[in-house]
């Protein structure tokens, strides 16, 4: 088993997801060496993705197989999966048995989700592809959405409405939370008629993932919820887990898009309980406040370092969160700013796994092939003359440098850090491929000026000596 899309010197990592010895100790966890990222079987793994929907277990076998065949061919190695019904293309399924009059029985298993959710867990697991699970989600329990679930009393034969606390209907927006759904466990409302399905479909979903070695768990999508609920499910995750000797790691996405906000640090300063942070909502935000408040998080977290995850990158052109660019943009500022899990989201919020996207991590990967982007920290402090949102640069100082230009053109970098022969390696983003090569003398500052507009990337390493033995 491996996880995909590594370093040219090292290009496969190695990840067995399932093993016939039960351990403590899993092989996808952070890196011990460098936390900010995740490492596979002891070794860094930088996670980059994208996909065409949230909930790809959903899919027909054929689309599904395609849709990670083609990630994969990319250089990537994550994928999103909420947990959702949502009946956004018709084939979607509830996790719950209907019975003869059209309602469902929480008592009974649906056997095909759970045969789909098997098959998406067993064909990454296949491909190294890692994946992120949102175990609730908001917007599956308001509006329209609330009117088909098996958890509305009028869609289920095991509970009234007046028995489980939950109406007919909710017009709010998830964001007001006011859905009793999310009031259930002991220190909210104690609802013990709702949250025994709940334990019983989290029960359920863990008796497929604990199996493998590749899942990352995320409590809900965009949650404006109490930290309380939260708290539950996270720790009874780990506790589920700790009773199959096994470890896993949670994290929680809160909806407020200032992630300098107050709320976030319910994750930030709780690395007990959340072993990542995901703080996709910052790709809300374009230019220079994008990479600023990216660099807020990890001085929040720099006394305990964890990964930084992004499981969704807004922007797509006819979309609400920004156009192409913005997409783009916001995928490269993360990498170089030090993120440990960047994903495309699906269209038509994000870019999914469009030629661009595809583009990008093609030539994300070629930027790692040369630079290990574990050993780089941001930089700009070495650009002299640059304006907001004009250039982007991390290094590892005296060593090697990543330049991102959004926009092409030039920039001067200060490379007095070390005197020796640099060779600059330049990566169209358009196309993924390999542009101009350069040779440029260190110990002293270098405009350097990308070889044609549009989005430019750079790899900037010491030329090593050519031995002549």
């Amino acid at each position: 088993m491996k996880i995909r899309g590594s370093m040219s010197w090292a290009l496969l990592l190695v990840i067995i997801c399932w093993v016939s010895v039960v351990s403590a100790e899993p092989l996808l966890q952070p890196w011990t060496k460098n936390p900010w990222y995740w490492s596979d079987h002891g070794e860094p793994v930088l996670l980059l993705g994208g996909s065409d929907d949230d909930s790809l277990f959903q899919w027909p076998e054929k689309d599904l197989l395609a849709q990670l065949d083609r990630l994969v061919a990319a250089g990537g190695n994550v994928i999103r999966n909420t947990m959702s019904s949502r009946q956004d293309r018709g084939f979607e399924v509830f996790p719950f048995k209907q019975v003869n009059d059209g309602q469902y029985d929480l008592d009974q298993w649906n056997d095909e989700y759970w045969a789909r959710f098997d098959r998406m867990l067993r064909e990454t697991a296949n491909r190294g592809i890692v994946v992120q699970i949102e175990i609730w989600d908001p917007f599956d329990y308001m509006g329209d959405t609330w009117q088909i679930q098996p958890y509305n009393a009028r869609n289920n034969i095991n509970y009234t409405a007046e028995k489980s606390g939950l109406a007919e209907r909710y017009t709010e927006t998830p964001h007001q939370n006011k859905q009793p759904f999310f009031f259930t466990t002991p220190r909210q409302r104690n609802n013990q008629v709702v949250l025994r399905y709940q334990q019983r479909f989290v029960d359920k979903m863990l008796e497929n993932t604990l199996q493998y070695g590749h899942v990352l768990y995320c409590m809900d999508n965009e949650t404006n919820g109490e930290e309380e609920w939260s708290r539950y499910w996270a720790t009874y995750l780990k506790h589920r887990a700790d009773r199959e000797h096994k470890r896993i790691f949670v994290t929680e996405m809160w909806e407020n898009k200032d992630i300098t906000a107050e709320i976030h640090r319910r994750t930030f300063d709780h690395p007990e309980i959340y072993d990542f942070v995901d703080v996709s909502q910052n790709n809300h935000q374009s230019g220079q406040k994008h990479w600023d408040r990216f660099l807020h998080v990890r001085t929040d977290l720099a006394k305990q370092p964890r990964p930084i995850n992004f499981t969704k990158v807004y922007g797509a052109t006819g979309d609400r969160f920004g156009n192409d660019q913005d997409g783009i943009e916001r995928f490269w500022r993360n990498l170089l700013a030090g993120a440990a899990s960047i994903r495309f989201h699906r269209p038509t919020a994000g870019l999914g796994l469009h030629d661009k996207a595809v583009a990008s991590i093609l030539g994300a990967r070629k930027l790692e092939s040369q630079i290990p982007l574990w050993t780089l920290e941001p930089a700009q402090d070495l650009l002299l003359d640059a304006k907001p949102n004009h250039a982007y640069l991390s290094a590892h100082r005296g060593h090697a440098f990543a330049l991102y230009l959004p926009v092409g053109g030039g920039v001067r970098v200060d490379f007095s850090s070390t005197t020796k022969p640099l060779v600059v390696h330049w990566i169209e983003i358009a196309t993924g491929e390999w542009g101009l090569e350069q040779h440029i003398q260190g110990g002293g500052k270098v405009y350097l000026t990308s070889p044609g507009d549009g989005n430019w990337a750079a790899a900037i390493t010491v030329q090593h000596p050519v031995r002549t033995d």
